[in-house]
């Protein structure tokens, strides 16, 4: 029914280009996802079941191809409205033209005798109420001249390939709900020295004082102060919070997550794909690619790395013979898209739209690359004194 389902969708193709001047910061793409999030439904358990019905979901795409770069957006055709009104409200200037599918021109069967492809997807190193480094870091309480942009040198070296050269790097992504704060709450309650219990009947979560070896820690201290072997119960009721006995570590942590639970998320999948011909193939030129990404790990929070189960190599026996059909069946899935929403836990993790605007943004003035697809000229009103005919 699933299938059915799918080959019931009509998909379009978004080019977006935007003005050579633009001035707002990534904060202006985070309320554009924030606009997108309206999008969120779940199906019914009938409709799921007998319909084989999913939540509805968005492709965000980069292209760098012979040194070009553009940005595309993939979307069902009804939340078209959707996916405009909001990017035109945050970038007036910017254009948007339906266009055919680039990804068509790749043959699925990749690796050939002429032609050569690899990629990976990507994973957390930890849950997903862990943040990344995102975008305030880069741009907040900063001057403009001290501003870097993190994709600034993801499109430096999008603009170096060779004219037969391609890398895609798609962000796919679904609007959930707030199940996934239950995460966050819980590593905070924890590192709080409390214990967290499901209501599955009121579907919340109750969190209750734990004896924890912090507990004890603050037993002994209040013994000390109130003395011998009397009575700490009393004390003990003034004992609200274990958060002031934190390391400065642990604070930043647990305020980083309640941070990072506080805005709203999607359930999200990042896959990229280099592909060129076999003379020019760089094996090198994937890593490079991965490592833009790593700019947003942190040891103490999150980070990114390659999904070991779906990156073609994996396996120890007859791994070279298994390989070219790995990076043919990559190859296909990165063509379709394919977005296994219900196995996020596995294939994927959630990310709110602070993190989101971080990986993918329409970069400022500041970013200088000469091959950016660009408006070539300001939009404007017509003068109020130009004769009608």
């Amino acid at each position: 029914m699933t299938r059915k389902y799918l080959m019931g969708l009509k998909w379009i193709m978004l080019e977006i280009k935007f003005p050579r001047e633009v001035a707002k910061t990534p904060k202006a793409m985070e309320q554009f996802f924030a606009g997108l999030h309206a999008a969120q439904k779940d199906p019914k358990k009938k409709d799921r079941y007998l319909k084989g019905s999913l939540a509805p979901w968005f492709s965000i795409e980069i292209l760098g191809h012979g040194g070009e770069i553009r940005f595309y957006i993939r979307t069902e055709s009804k939340y078209r409205n959707l996916v405009e009104s909001h990017l035109y409200a945050q970038y007036p200037q910017v254009e948007i033209t339906e266009v055919e599918d680039y990804m068509s021109d790749l043959p699925s069967e990749v690796p050939t005798k002429d032609l050569d492809a690899w990629g990976t997807e990507l994973i957390l190193n930890k849950e997903d109420a862990y943040p990344i480094r995102t975008y305030p870091v880069f741009f907040e309480d900063k001057e403009a001249e001290e501003r870097t942009d993190p994709i600034a040198g993801l499109f430096e070296f999008l603009s170096s390939l060779n004219p037969q050269e391609s890398i895609g790097i798609h962000i796919l992504i679904s609007p959930t709900d707030d199940k996934w704060k239950e995460e966050g709450e819980k590593l905070v309650a924890k590192m709080a020295g409390k214990t967290v219990k499901a209501d599955k009947k009121n579907r919340f979560l109750i969190i209750e004082e734990s004896n924890s070896w912090i507990h004890a820690i603050v037993d002994e201290i209040i013994r000390f102060f109130v003395g011998g072997s009397g009575d700490i119960k009393d004390a003990k009721k003034e004992e609200k919070s274990v958060i002031p006995f934190l390391t400065p570590g642990q604070k930043e942590i647990a305020t980083a997550v309640e941070k990072n639970i506080a805005k709203i998320g999607f359930k999200t999948m990042i896959r990229f794909l280099y592909w060129a011909p076999k003379d020019i193939f760089d094996k090198d030129k994937p890593t490079v690619a991965a490592g833009f990404f790593r700019q947003f790990n942190t040891q103490n929070l999150n980070g990114f790395k390659a999904n070991k189960k779906t990156t073609p190599g994996r396996g120890k026996i007859f791994k070279k013979r298994r390989e070219p059909a790995q990076r043919r069946h990559f190859v296909k899935i990165f063509k379709r898209r394919y977005f296994p929403g219900h196995k996020i836990k596995t294939r994927g993790f959630v990310f709110n739209i602070e993190e989101l605007a971080t990986v993918f943004h329409i970069p400022g003035t500041f970013v200088e690359v000469e091959k950016l697809s660009k408006i070539g000229a300001k939009k404007g009103s017509p003068p109020s004194d130009l004769p009608m005919i």
